[in-house]
């Protein structure tokens, strides 16, 4: 009802105009006076003196009739306002003849708060060629609307020893309009070299990927221009710069391969591996960029990284008396993102089906508990030279120091029995030479050697009980959160206590893959509190536990763990702890059931770069790793963690870390910073 009124309102206001326009008389071209109706303006939007009008508009005026196209342009239409007043808007303005409407697209957003003039020039005529009487002028007005800002960077201003392979990210306060996020209103500068890369936006994030990674030592610049805007058009009030500082990181190189180059008689089910100086990028060491041909051909496999040792593990035996080509490419780089300075490529040849070859052993590689009265064996697949099997070709050692013992052969199998029974918990290597050589006299390709352990030994560390709290990847006192990028928490809960589940956040982006968040505050699944509380006890008595463990007796350690390789046992610091030179390496020497206890007096760090990461060897398991921390720990940038970590206050998983393990606070948060990744041990 009231729109029909509206409408007999607007048509009797057009009648009335076009009366008086009759009586009073059009101009005409020449101007030339004629009687007719004039063209006036009936409606505009925004109206006359509107306010709040979005910083978007679109700007219309409406006519009691159609107008001729060519007297609109320009020059009849001008808005004006802005940061001066007299300012005329330039845009993009068009005629429909349908609804005689003009319009006009501003070039740029309107600013906040601010008025504006609309006017309507008397040179516009209608298709008679009678023009307005007068110009039609109105005024209209913006909301205040608050310009959006950058609120957060990562790297953040400042910030040193940024790696190779980062990308720059950038935050702001309210949602963006995506059309404004862009290379234009997003660089990346060195010194005044713009950086290539390409830009992404989601949410409220930017995201500059650059082309190449960064140069080491070397300073950036970050620029968010005040072209960029929120989604009602406003901009950021200032160009916002930042600048970071790359490390001096060294490139990585291969330090060893097995098979060696050149080496001939290769098993033909054989792993080709490649170890290198430093801590890689796993993301990069994948089926591109190790390969292996034979000739031509690609040879399918399977590529795998843990350690420093990345392994290529053929779909399909070799083929016998072959030559191979393996390749490290220059797209395999280090956590920090340094690459290799240039391909590394070796050749290796496969045994003959007539060469001899140790296909089987016993005890097997890297076997556990053994009995202390074994005697070592090792199959051949032909018949070998009885007198070249002997104990010069067949050695067992305990470390550097011989075995005693006789060496005997029968079929294809050759012994070798010890003098004396073996020691309890003691690794032993045994070793067929290439002096061993088959009835033609073919040799071994290479020295053939084998570990295992024995069982029994020296008195290892208890495991520590941690009750309900094993249940969680994550425990916290107070917060829980994930700072940026797609975090994982795989096959464990959350937890919060006595936090409130408004404490958790980040989720998502990151998710948790079996399992669930549990806040103090829930009240869905009953019992959550009581569950919770529970974790918390068990996790104090289990901190407790490993900060008192006496047996065996504590070794003192003190500064960077990092390039060392520890046996199982309990180390002690009164101090804080750091693992930064290097890798530290947790060797089980066999046993899966080693433990190893770490009681930290004060806060513990991880840093990445040219190590940081704890490598397990030896049978070593993360679960059976507690680092017990009498503050903090940070774990640092893209390094490999391995174990959990019972801290008294807070711990933060610094960018693209990742955990097996557990990450457990009993007082403070734990905070996931970028792209974190924790899994169940």
């Amino acid at each position: 009802m009231k729109t029909n009124r509206s409408r007999l309102w607007m048509t009797t206001i057009v009648a009335f105009l076009s009366f008086a326009a009759l009586i009073a008389g059009c101009k005409k071209d020449d101007y030339v006076e004629t009687v007719g109706v004039c063209p006036v303006v009936v409606s505009t939007n925004p109206t006359n003196a509107a306010t709040s009008v979005p910083l978007k508009q679109v700007i219309t005026i409406t006519f009691n009739e159609e107008m001729n196209p060519e007297t609109i342009n320009q020059e009849s239409f001008t808005l004006t306002g802005g940061l001066k007043s007299s300012e005329t808007l330039t845009g993009i303005l068009t005629y429909n003849n349908t609804n005689a409407t003009m319009s006009f697209v501003p070039g740029t957003p309107l600013l906040s708060n601010t008025t504006y003039t609309g006017r309507v020039k008397a040179s516009v005529k209608d298709l008679a060629g009678n023009a307005l009487q007068t110009d039609y002028v109105w005024t209209f007005s913006t909301g205040l609307v608050l310009s959006p800002t950058v609120i957060s960077t990562d790297p953040v201003n400042n910030a040193l020893n940024v790696f190779m392979n980062t990308d720059v990210e950038a935050n702001f306060s309210v949602a963006m309009d995506p059309t404004t996020i862009s290379q234009t209103t997003f660089m990346l500068h060195q010194g005044t070299t713009l950086i290539a890369g390409t830009v992404t936006y989601s949410g409220t994030k930017a995201i500059f990927t650059p082309l190449a990674a960064f140069t080491a030592n070397t300073t950036y610049t970050g620029t968010i221009t005040t072209g960029a805007r929120n989604v009602e058009g406003a901009p950021i009030d200032n160009t916002y710069t930042w600048t970071f500082k790359t490390g001096s990181y060294l490139a990585p190189s291969v330090i060893t391969i097995n098979p060696a180059n050149n080496t001939k008689g290769v098993a033909l089910n054989k792993t080709v591996t490649a170890t290198f100086s430093l801590a890689m990028n796993p993301l990069t060491i994948t089926t591109t960029t190790f390969t292996l041909y034979q000739g031509t051909t690609s040879i399918a496999g399977v590529v795998s990284y843990t350690g420093t040792t990345a392994s290529f593990n053929p779909s399909v035996d070799l083929l016998p008396a072959t030559v191979y080509t393996g390749t490290i490419t220059t797209g395999a780089a280090s956590v920090a993102g340094m690459k290799l300075a240039t391909n590394y490529v070796w050749t290796f040849t496969t045994a003959a089906l007539t060469d001899p070859l140790v296909i089987s052993t016993d005890p097997a590689d890297n076997a556990s508990g053994v009995a202390i009265t074994k005697i070592v064996t090792g199959s051949f697949n032909m018949a070998m030279d009885m007198s070249t099997i002997t104990t010069t070709t067949f050695t067992l050692k305990q470390g550097i120091t011989p075995v005693s013992g006789t060496v005997s052969y029968s079929g294809t199998i050759a012994s070798f029995a010890p003098g004396s029974d073996l020691l309890p918990g003691t690794t032993y290597t045994a070793t067929i030479t290439t002096g061993a050589k088959n009835l033609a006299g073919t040799s071994l390709s290479e020295d053939y050697t084998w570990s295992f352990r024995t069982e029994g030994g020296a008195i290892i560390p208890p495991t520590v009980n941690m009750g309900s709290a094993e249940e969680f990847g994550i425990l916290a006192g107070v917060g829980v959160s994930n700072a940026a990028g797609f975090s994982v928490i795989n096959n464990m809960n959350v937890g919060i206590y006595p936090g409130l589940r408004s404490s958790v956040t980040g989720f998502p982006p990151a998710t948790i893959v079996n399992g669930v968040i549990y806040a103090a505050d829930d009240i869905v699944p009953v019992g959550v509190a009581a569950m919770l509380l529970q974790a918390k006890t068990d996790l104090t008595a289990a901190y407790l536990f490993a900060e008192g463990a006496t047996s065996p007796a504590p070794a003192t350690v003190s500064g960077d763990q990092g390039g060392k390789t520890l046996a199982p046992g309990i180390y002690k610091s009164t101090s804080t702890l750091l693992i930064q030179s290097g890798d530290l390496t947790l060797d089980a020497q066999g046993d899966p059931n080693a433990v190893w206890i770490f009681q930290i007096a004060s806060d513990f760090t991880t840093v990445g770069g040219a190590g940081g990461n704890v490598i397990l060897s030896g049978g070593a398991q993360a679960k059976n790793v507690y680092w017990q921390t009498g503050s903090s720990a940070t774990i640092g940038d893209y390094t490999i963690f391995q174990g959990n970590i019972l801290a008294l206050t807070s711990i933060t998983m610094n960018s693209h870390a990742t955990v097996v393990g557990r990450m457990l606070a009993r007082n403070g948060a734990v905070v996931m910073t970028h792209t974190n990744t924790i899994t169940k041990p």
